[in-house]
Parts: C-alpha cells; sequence; structure tokens
C-alpha cells in the first residue's frame, strides 16, 4: 500500500490545482492527524482567518472506502470564531467522493475572483463564476449547483453555502449533501471569504478492492457486528434523540437558557415522540449500513387551496435541544421548523439556538429590546425564532451581525456575559456538571465529543481532579486517532484499537498498523501545537458565571471543584505544546 498521501491543492484565485504527495502516513495516518500535517505546510499561523492564503483544509483517513462508517471527513480551517485553528466533522457521500477522485485530501487556497462555485474530480477542476447565487438559501443553491454540474450524478458530494457564510458569520456552517453540516465555529464563514458558494467532488475513479481473503473476511465480521448486533441499534431506531428523556429526568437538559435542567415540556419533544410523529424515513452516510440520519417532517397548508406542502429536516438530539428545550419550545413540529430556518440561511443550529436563548433572557432583563431584536423574543415562541433566525442568516442589522460573531461577543456590547451559555462556543446539551463543562470549553474543538465527559460524569459523579484529569487526558487520543481514520464515533465501540489493528493490516498498512498508539499520542500532541501556534491558550478560557449557578443532577454546581479541574487540566493541555511532544 502506497504510504504517501494524495493531495489536490487548488488556488482559487488561478483556478487551477496541482497533485502534491506527501510523507507522513505512519506518522499522521489521515483525517486529524493529515489535516494539521498540511496545516503546518500550508497555513499561515501569524494571520487572520480571512487572509486570502488561510487554507481551508479537507481530509480523509487511510480506511475511508474499505470498512463501513468510515464515513466522516475532516473540515480544517483557521475559525473566524476565536481566529483559531480548528476541526469540524461531517458525515454524507464527500468522503467516499474524495476517495473515490483518488485523493487524501483537498486544500483550497487564495480567493476566487468573484463568487464562484468549484467542481473537481480524478481529471478535472472547473471554476464557474456563481454570482447569481448570492444571497441564495442552501436549498436553492443545491438545486442550481446540481444543474450547473450535471455529470457524476450518484457518484458526487455537493456541500455549499447559504447568505450567513457570505455575510462572514462566526456561526456559519458548510451543508453536506443536504442532510449533514461541518456546522460548528464557522467554515461556512471560510468559504465566504474566499468566495467560495460550493463545491462539487466527483468520485469519478476506480479503486481497486484490497488483495487476499483477509480483507475479505474482516470486512464481513465488522459489517457483522454493525447491523447483526445491538452495537449501533440505538442509532438507527429513535437515534441520539433517545437522550432527551434521560437527560431530562437527571436534571441535566438545558431549558430557557440553562435556567433549569429539567421541564415537564419534555413531553413534547422526546425522541419517541419525534419518531411516532414527525419521522419520514430514515437515512445513511454513504458507506454506512445504520441509517441514523432522522428526516422528520411537517407540512404547510398552501393558502390558495386545500394541498399542503411537506417539508423534510433531518433531526437528533443537538438540533433538538438547541431549537427546543433551550428555547422552550415543547411542540415537536415547531423544533422542525425552527431548525428548518437555522438550515435555509446556514446556520449551526447548536450556536444559533444557543445564542437565541442569550438574547431571549436578555429580553426578559431589559438588556435587550426591538430596536434590536427587531421581534420580540419570549421563550416557547417558535413563530419568533423563526423570524430571528432569519435576522441572523442575514445579519439583518448591527445586533443580529455582533450576535452571529458570538454569544459573549454581543453580551460584551449589551451586557449579559453572565448568562451567556459558552463554554469555548455555545454548548452543547449535556448539562451534567464541571466535567463536562470542562471539557467542552477547553477541549480541542469545544465540542461535547472530544472526550466522553458527559458520560462519563454520569457515571462516576466522584469530585477527584487527579482522577476527572486523568480521564480526560487519557481518553482524547483514542478519539483523535479514530478521527484520523474518519471513522463515525458512533462506532468507537465496534472499532476498538485490536479491530483498528485488523482493519490497517488487512489493507496493507501495516506499520501503520503496529504503531497506532504512539501514532494516537502524536497526532493529539500535534493538533495541539498547531492550535497553541493559532493562539490558543487555556488560561484565557473564562466560564460564565450561569455554569456555576446551575442545578444539575448532583445538585449545585461545586464552584472551588469546578476551579481547581480546569486549572489542572488546562496546565496539562498547555504541555503538549512542548515540541518534543510530537517528532514528526
Amino acid at each position: 500500500m502506497n504510504e504517501r498521501f494524495k493531495v489536490f491543492v487548488v488556488d482559487l484565485e488561478a483556478a487551477q490545482g496541482r497533485v502534491e504527495t506527501i510523507d507522513g502516513r505512519n506518522d499522521v495516518a489521515g483525517g486529524s492527524g493529515l489535516a494539521a500535517l498540511l496545516f503546518l505546510r500550508y497555513g499561515r499561523p501569524e494571520q487572520p482567518w480571512d487572509h486570502p492564503e488561510q487554507p481551508i483544509i479537507l481530509a480523509i483517513g487511510p480506511l475511508t472506502g474499505h470498512f463501513p462508517l468510515m464515513s466522516k471527513t475532516v473540515c480544517a480551517f483557521v475559525s473566524p470564531y476565536h481566529d483559531q485553528y480548528t476541526e469540524s466533522h461531517a458525515g454524507g457521500r464527500l468522503a467516499l467522493a474524495l476517495f473515490f477522485a483518488g485523493y487524501d485530501a483537498l486544500v483550497l487556497l487564495g480567493r476566487a475572483k468573484t463568487l464562484s462555485c468549484l467542481s473537481l474530480g480524478s481529471q478535472h477542476l472547473s471554476l464557474r463564476d456563481a454570482g447569481f447565487m448570492e444571497g441564495m438559501n442552501v436549498a436553492g443553491t443545491g438545486k442550481l449547483i446540481r444543474r450547473m454540474f450535471p455529470k457524476s450524478s450518484g457518484h458526487r458530494s455537493i456541500i455549499r453555502i447559504g447568505p450567513a457564510g457570505e455575510i462572514g458569520s462566526a456561526m456559519a456552517c458548510i451543508n453536506v449533501d443536504s442532510y449533514r453540516h461541518f456546522g460548528r465555529l464557522g467554515g461556512g464563514a471560510v468559504f465566504g471569504v474566499k468566495n467560495l458558494k460550493g463545491l462539487v467532488v466527483c468520485g469519478d475513479a476506480q479503486r481497486p478492492v484490497p488483495p487476499g481473503k483477509e480483507y475479505a473476511g474482516l470486512f464481513k465480521e465488522v459489517h457483522r457486528q454493525v447491523c447483526s448486533t445491538d452495537m449501533m441499534r440505538k442509532y438507527y431506531h429513535l437515534g441520539t434523540a433517545a437522550n432527551l428523556r434521560g437527560l431530562n429526568d437527571i436534571q441535566a437538559l438545558p431549558w430557557n437558557n440553562l435556567q433549569k435542567t429539567a421541564d415537564p415540556g419534555i413531553e413534547g419533544v422526546t425522541g419517541e415522540i419525534f419518531a411516532d410523529r414527525t419521522l419520514l424515513r430514515n437515512g445513511a452516510c454513504s458507506g454506512c449500513p445504520v441509517g441514523c440520519i432522522h428526516l422528520g417532517f411537517f407540512r404547510d397548508r398552501f393558502k390558495e387551496d386545500a394541498r399542503y406542502l411537506y417539508h423534510q429536516v433531518p433531526y437528533d438530539y443537538e438540533p433538538i435541544f438547541a431549537a427546543g428545550t433551550m428555547l422552550g419550545v415543547t411542540d415537536c413540529f415547531d423544533v422542525l421548523r425552527i431548525l428548518e430556518d437555522f438550515e435555509r440561511v446556514g446556520l449551526d443550529a447548536m450556536s444559533a439556538g444557543v445564542a437565541l436563548a442569550w438574547a431571549t433572557e436578555a429580553t426578559q432583563r431589559g438588556l435587550l429590546s426591538e430596536k434590536q431584536t427587531i421581534v420580540r423574543l419570549s421563550f416557547g415562541d417558535a413563530g419568533a425564532y423563526q423570524q430571528a433566525a432569519h435576522h441572523l442568516g442575514l445579519g439583518s442589522n448591527e445586533f443580529y451581525r455582533l450576535l452571529g460573531g458570538g454569544t459573549r461577543k454581543a453580551a460584551a456590547e449589551y451586557g449579559g456575559d453572565d448568562f451567556a451559555c459558552v463554554l469555548g462556543q455555545e454548548m452543547a446539551g449535556y448539562a451534567t456538571g464541571p466535567l463536562f463543562f470542562t471539557a467542552q470549553s477547553l477541549g480541542f474543538r469545544h465540542s461535547h465529543l472530544d472526550t466522553g465527559a458527559y458520560s462519563r460524569e454520569q457515571q462516576d459523579p466522584a469530585k477527584d481532579v487527579t482522577t476527572a484529569v486523568d480521564f480526560l487526558l487519557a481518553d482524547e487520543p483514542y478519539r483523535a486517532l479514530l478521527t484520523s481514520m474518519t471513522a463515525c464515533l458512533f462506532a468507537r465501540s465496534v472499532y476498538q484499537s485490536e479491530q483498528l489493528v485488523k482493519c490497517l493490516d488487512s489493507v496493507g498498512y501495516r506499520e501503520l498498523a503496529a504503531s497506532i498508539e504512539p501514532v494516537a499520542e502524536r497526532i493529539r500532541a500535534l493538533r495541539w501545537q498547531v492550535r497553541i501556534a493559532t493562539g490558543f491558550c487555556a488560561e484565557e478560557i473564562t466560564i460564565p458565571k450561569r455554569f456555576y449557578d446551575v442545578t444539575t443532577w448532583q445538585g449545585p454546581v461545586d464552584g472551588e471543584y469546578f476551579d481547581r479541574l480546569r486549572e489542572a487540566y488546562g496546565r496539562r493541555i498547555m504541555e503538549f505544546a512542548l515540541p518534543e511532544a510530537a517528532p514528526l
């Protein structure tokens, strides 16, 4: 197996591309590790996020295209949210499209001269003017891109942005194949600053199947574990929406801007309710037999007659929390309506929902008025939130443009930082306590998936700083390895270390397979070195007072323990900046 990476580098200003082969497979595997390696080569750590030569990187892993659920793509960039290096991960068809185009990664440099759409494959690159799409919503953009680039239908991935990305909102996402997203930390704004409305990746080449019986037999065994055991059953049936009732029952579900952690209104937005009343069908990312994408529906009546227009909206736990409980919305169809409006303008649902929850409480406290919010915001008013989603995505006035840069930026101007629910970025929906709050605020991506803190906190609530920090540090390398394989993290129970070794061996990456533990540590350290080089400092991360005031299933938060935990974890993270931590 070729142990060098094949990387397609595109100069958007010149509308030209070149293929480069780069060493490092046995050092960084692919995915997250490859993205960090490529940023070292092409990035400008001393420049701001919107510098034209700052890259946006798409990377896949060594098992992409070979095994089930190796279906993610890593998107790496300098974030408009905090001006530091970060990653966002998405499924869809993109990973397999890159694989069948023959590339391990795509690097986009420069800025197109006009708003444009880029199409590329194994033998072509085309950059076409898309000025007529300016301000167009995500759905309309997708329809037009499919007409502009009709070839390779069924073997292509289409990613695009909405108006939020065009105006540079730090909450702008990149839509991937309609139902998946590079959601967090503003990748859509990076596309926007590069004048890139959309990207089409055509998987138009053939790739050989790994030879020998070892691979075929192992594929069947992995497929059996995924489809015929209970390992993945949850994700197909109710999906992660099943978490809503359980978290509410233990007082760990944020409601009304985290003013409470449980509410009887849960009966209208449980996973069971969404499945019974809204579920239209399940979908799956390419290369995944599970089908965890849950598509709900709502309908609107045409004004002129009795017919209905049906809307399809993907949902899972985090979007329901953000557009539902965090906003006090307790009707499942209303949640889908709000999510569709976030989707249309190209906003990350979690960031947008949490930001609007803060704006609602700020309105209640008299810090904001309709002069700023345009529409009167109150918890539970779904119609108002639909309108506010539109204003936030378009940056309708100074307030919404500021809020689009991050909740705490708006709070710095209008007041209300104490109740801004931001943990590095707008929080995920787990009010389990200080361990999770610490992990998200200081984690590499400010993501609930950086570690299993929210799960660990429910299993072991003991207040032991050393044990807690040791858990966070021990959990991170394996997750970094999985995201370098670009495995779906839902499959982490399937792809334990021993299984990964067998999979890598079966497709020819024997040297990498023999050293996955040191490789995992190297990837973890390399990512932190790149992040720190672009400005991250653990001591500068502050946590709003709301997280100290909240009552979780453990009772009131212990502020002293919380502070000691944050200080200890932050100190250990900064140790990864040491050059000897990740020799390449």
